[in-house]
Parts: C-alpha cells; sequence; structure tokens
C-alpha cells in the first residue's frame, strides 16, 4: 500500500479497495471516504479533493471486528499500545467476561478480585483501582483513552461477592433485591448485559431461579446474558440447556461465550448443541454465541480447583493448600471425580501447559505441561499443581489441551456465530489467539480452508457482533456511520501468533481505524488511542 504525499488532513480516502460490507452481499471494488470519524461516502469513484488518499488496490476494506469475548478489562487502562488487538483488526472488546471483574465492588471485593483473576489480567501492581461504581470504570477508561473501544458486561460473581460474599448459601429475598439493584444501576450506567463464571466462586453458587432474577433485570434494559456456563465437559449440553432456559424464563437475549464442545467425552457432537440453539431460535429465544478458532483453552491454573477450595476468598484457599487432609480430598476430587472446575471431567495432567506466572522465580515452568514438571521431577503431578499454587499465590495460567477441530468448524458455520478471542494478555507464554484469533479466521478458515467465505465472515466478525450489542452506528461499511474500519489484504493476511511466540502480530493488516483515526498505518502502531468506553442506551420497559 502506498500512501500520497499530500499531508494529514480531516478526510482520509481509501480508493479502489474490495469493499466487504458487512451485509454479507458479494465484495464489490470501490472507495470509502472518511471525514471527522465517520463514513462520509461508500462505493464507485468518488472526488475528494484535498483528501489524504490510501492507494487500497488488492486490498479488503471492511467494518472493524469486535472481539465478544476479551479479557482487557486492565490492559485496556495500561497498555498504551495495546497491540495484540489492534494489530488484527479488532476495533471494539467486550470485557467484565465470565462473571469477575472489577466493577461494581467494595473495597473488600476488589482486593479479592484482584487477586482472584491475576491469572487473567495481571494486577497491575503500584496502581490505584481507584472506582468502585461502573460509572466510575468507564468515566477512567474514557479518562486515560484506549486503542480500541470498550463494552462492558456486568459481573454475575462480583455482584454475588458484593452482597453475599464467596461462600455456598442460597440468596435471600434481601440478597435477591440487593443483586437486582446493583444490576439496574449498572445497566444503567452503560453496561451492555451480564455475564457469569458457573464454575468459578462465587458465581457458581447461584441457582437456576437466581441467575433468571437477574436477567429478569437486564432484560428490561434490553441487554443480554453472557454465561460462562456451568461445564463444557461432562454435562455440557444439559449446562448449556440450563442457560437457554433461563434466557426464556427471564425473556433476555442470550449470547453463548466461548461456545465449545471440549474434552474427549464430546469430540464430534457439536451438532448436538447447535440442534439446542436451532430449537432455542424457534421457540422465541434470542440466541447468539462466539468461539474462537483454536483448540486448545486457556484459564487460570486455580480453576481446576473444586469450587468448594475457594470459598473465603483467596487466603482461604491458599490455607487450604498447605492442609494436608484438604490437600488429599482436592486430590481425589481433580483426578477421580472430576471437579467442577475442570467440568465434571477428571485432569489429565499432560493437557494442562503452564503459560504464565506470577512470580518470575517459576518462569522455568512455563512451557511445559503439569505431567512433564512431574516426571522431570519424580513425583506425583498432584503434588507439582498443589505446590506451585501455593509458590505462585495462584497466579498461574495454563492452556488446556482439550478442544475438537470438527467442532470448532461446525460451530463457526451456525447462522448465529460470531467471533470471540477468550484472550489473555498476561503471562510469557499467553495462547496465541489473543493475537491471532481474526486474522485466523481470515487467513486459514476462509482463504485456505473455505469454511466461510469472505463476506460471510465479515458478518460473523463485525456486523451480527455489532447487532448483538445494539451498536446501530458500527459493524458495516455504510455513509453515516463511525469509521471503524480494518484494511486487509485477503491473499497474505494471516495469524503468525504460535505457542511457542505468542505475541508475534498478524501478517496482511497494514490499516486499522478507531473513529476515523488511523491506531494502526502502513502496518505500524500510531500510538493514537482514539476509543473509549461504549454505554449502552438502556431501554427499560
Amino acid at each position: 500500500m502506498t500512501r500520497a504525499d499530500a499531508p494529514p488532513g480531516d478526510e482520509l480516502l481509501l480508493r479502489g479497495g474490495l469493499i466487504v460490507d458487512g451485509s454479507g452481499h458479494d465484495p464489490v471494488v470501490g472507495d470509502v471516504l472518511v471525514r471527522a470519524g465517520q463514513l462520509a461516502a461508500v462505493g464507485g469513484r468518488i472526488d475528494a479533493p484535498g483528501a489524504r488518499v490510501v492507494d487500497a488496490d488488492g486490498l479488503a476494506v471492511a467494518p472493524g471486528f469486535i472481539d465478544m469475548h476479551a479479557h482487557s478489562d486492565l490492559a485496556v487502562l495500561a497498555d498504551g499500545d495495546h497491540r495484540a488487538k489492534v494489530t488484527q483488526g479488532v476495533t471494539t472488546e467486550v470485557v467484565g467476561q465470565d462473571g469477575l471483574s472489577y466493577a461494581p465492588v467494595t473495597d473488600e471485593t476488589m482486593a479479592i478480585v484482584r487477586e482472584q483473576i491475576a491469572g487473567w489480567n495481571g494486577t497491575l501492581e503500584g496502581v490505584d483501582l481507584a472506582w468502585r461504581s461502573v460509572a466510575g470504570y468507564l468515566a477512567e477508561i474514557d479518562r486515560r483513552g484506549s486503542a480500541t473501544n470498550v463494552a462492558y458486561l456486568l459481573p454475575q460473581g462480583t455482584i454475588r461477592m458484593n452482597v453475599i460474599g464467596t461462600g455456598d448459601r442460597p440468596a435471600s429475598a434481601a440478597d435477591l433485591a440487593a443483586m437486582r439493584a446493583q444490576v439496574d444501576q449498572g445497566m444503567r450506567a452503560g453496561a451492555f448485559g451480564l455475564s457469569s463464571g458457573l464454575t468459578y466462586v462465587p458465581g457458581a453458587f447461584a441457582s437456576t431461579d437466581e441467575l433468571v432474577a437477574l436477567c429478569e433485570v437486564v432484560a428490561r434494559h434490553g441487554g443480554f446474558y453472557a454465561p460462562h456456563q456451568r461445564s463444557y465437559g461432562a454435562g455440557a449440553l444439559d449446562a448449556y440447556a440450563e442457560m437457554v432456559d433461563v434466557a426464556r424464563r427471564a425473556r433476555c437475549a442470550l449470547h453463548l461465550t466461548h461456545a465449545t464442545m471440549n474434552f474427549p467425552e464430546n469430540r464430534g457432537r457439536a451438532g448436538e448443541l447447535l440442534a439446542l440453539v436451532d430449537r432455542a431460535l424457534s421457540a422465541g429465544v434470542d440466541v447468539t454465541l462466539d468461539s474462537y478458532p483454536y483448540l486448545p483453552g486457556s484459564t487460570t491454573l486455580s480453576a481446576l480447583l473444586p469450587s468448594r477450595a475457594a470459598v473465603g476468598g483467596p487466603e482461604a484457599t491458599l490455607a487450604r493448600l498447605r492442609d494436608v487432609g484438604e490437600r488429599a480430598w482436592i486430590a481425589h476430587q481433580v483426578e477421580v471425580v472430576g471437579s467442577d472446575g475442570c467440568h465434571g471431567v477428571p485432569v489429565d495432567w499432560a493437557t494442562i501447559e503452564i503459560a504464565g506466572v506470577r512470580d518470575a522465580a517459576l518462569g522455568d515452568r512455563v512451557g511445559r505441561t503439569v505431567a512433564r514438571i512431574a516426571a522431570d521431577e519424580r513425583r506425583p503431578p498432584v503434588e507439582v499443581f498443589f505446590d506451585l499454587l501455593l509458590a505462585d499465590r495462584l497466579g498461574t495460567s495454563i492452556l488446556q489441551h482439550v478442544g475438537d477441530e470438527q467442532n470448532v468448524r461446525e460451530i463457526m458455520r451456525h447462522r448465529r456465530h460470531t467471533g470471540g478471542s477468550d484472550g489473555i494478555l498476561v503471562g510469557a507464554k499467553p495462547h496465541p489467539r489473543a493475537a491471532g484469533t481474526f486474522p485466523r479466521y481470515l487467513g486459514r478458515y476462509v482463504r485456505e480452508e473455505g469454511v466461510l467465505s469472505l463476506a460471510e465472515m465479515i458478518v460473523h466478525l463485525a456486523a451480527r457482533p455489532a447487532e448483538r450489542l445494539g451498536l446501530h452506528d458500527r459493524g458495516r461499511i455504510a455513509e453515516g456511520l463511525v469509521a471503524d474500519v480494518v484494511v486487509f489484504d485477503p491473499a497474505t493476511v494471516a495469524d503468525r501468533a504460535t505457542p511457542d511466540e505468542p505475541r508475534l502480530t498478524a501478517a496482511g493488516i497494514p490499516w486499522v481505524l478507531v473513529g476515523g483515526t488511523p491506531v494502526i498505518e502502513d502496518g505500524e502502531r500510531t500510538g493514537a488511542r482514539p476509543g473509549g468506553a461504549l454505554r449502552h442506551s438502556s431501554r427499560t420497559r
């Protein structure tokens, strides 16, 4: 791509690109004019004297990608470059995932959550996370500026912690009223919906009725429910069915996050999940889903623990891991019974690869499986598991090699599918999906495999996510919409991130605009932070 000699101005003209507009229709060659942050004109030959001209011949011009499942809650505040996301064409991220995030919180729950999900987001040591409300968190994003736009989901587990604590007890009528009030306040502040993490404490202790009660409030504001359900392994289909039931009873839109069918028990069974989704759609339930185009999963090592072991917060968990009797019980749950934290499946230590550690002194563990470490040290794998959790204070992240390629392909073809990276950005060797999800969809699954056409894939990665979020001013290349735009080469776009080099940025994406401002220009990060917090327009009923 070449640029004109004219200096940058208020107008940017993308000349002669292949416009993939997000409608699903065949792409057409034409010009796109960006003015004052909007798409001022689209298609044909556009005359724009004085505009800065970008030669887009042979390149695709598409709406910016929307990451429907991101773990950038702190990264958007601390990482000005945010290179992992913008270099792959992501212009909007949905954070607050899996039922645990940083607003709304109390002083006590902020301290717990900051430690509990350090393996997802780090802790930003030395940085005061001063806000306590959703409005405060969104205002902090706006104050700092962000490379991407940010949409926030209310974390059900954090809200339960605010009201009930980390213990396993039913919510009383007063508890429900208090949690519903926090959901209502958060939705009014601009949250797009509610997430849950039903294999994580304390969200896992919520009953179906409790979830329905919270989702009723979300539905009144026109938001959606995005659950990490109770299992993606043994009993996965029952867990999906429960989420559909919650949405049906609450009359709430449903977005099934990282919709996978993992572990050997579920190989080749994606069709059963999709049949359940289709039945729900036919019954009038508004369902969408997202997935990532990789086989390994990614979470924290502590997530494999049974939920009972996490009651009381991180310090209580660490105390249990020091207790001989508790260790014996946990070992039986993890290795024989199949803990709820590992989706009801006994852990195969050969599938658990250490991706990142909080304590740099433990760095020699990174890149090895628990089984390999145990063999090298000539001791039982479960002892390696316990001792690493203790030494790293629960801050270890992992890759879990439990996916199935047939399932991945079948799920991404579904008419209600969207893209989500579920990308963890911290650690020495995070999952490569954090830097590679969207170019991998375009390179491997469009160009090389033909699983979807280019026009279809852009619907999945931009238009349908924007529709789910109610962002009617984004997700398409059309006059009058916000100029969130990605320009890429369909012949060369590819993910380069690998398990060994997980932070390698994508190939073939030379330009990315957020609100009309280039954040990637000729393949280089510009340093601009034109993004900010998006706020859901609450439509109470």
